[in-house]
């Protein structure tokens, strides 16, 4: 597997940018320098996260979410296998 992360990325099964192999290994992401772990999907080439606001869910059961702009940083988190 390639340690190049993909532009766009989202951890909704549905959206066509999903990609469980990428997401099995651990993604994080900064935003504006800060460590999130609401983000629901992001796009570098765009300069934007989408993050989870709340517990709140739409109609269809989704989180609902805000989308806010600025440089994005994801990176693969360390194993820790040694």
């Amino acid at each position: 597997m390639s340690d190049q992360l993909p532009d766009r990325l989202s951890v909704n099964p549905n959206s066509p940018f999903y990609d469980e192999a990428v997401l099995a290994r651990g993604v994080g992401v900064r935003f504006k320098g800060v460590e999130k772990t609401n983000v629901e999907e992001y796009c570098v080439s765009e300069g934007w996260v989408r993050l989870s606001a709340g517990k709140t869910l739409d109609r269809a059961g989704n989180p609902m979410t805000v989308k806010l702009k600025g440089p994005v940083e994801p990176y693969f988190r360390e194993t820790p296998e040694g």
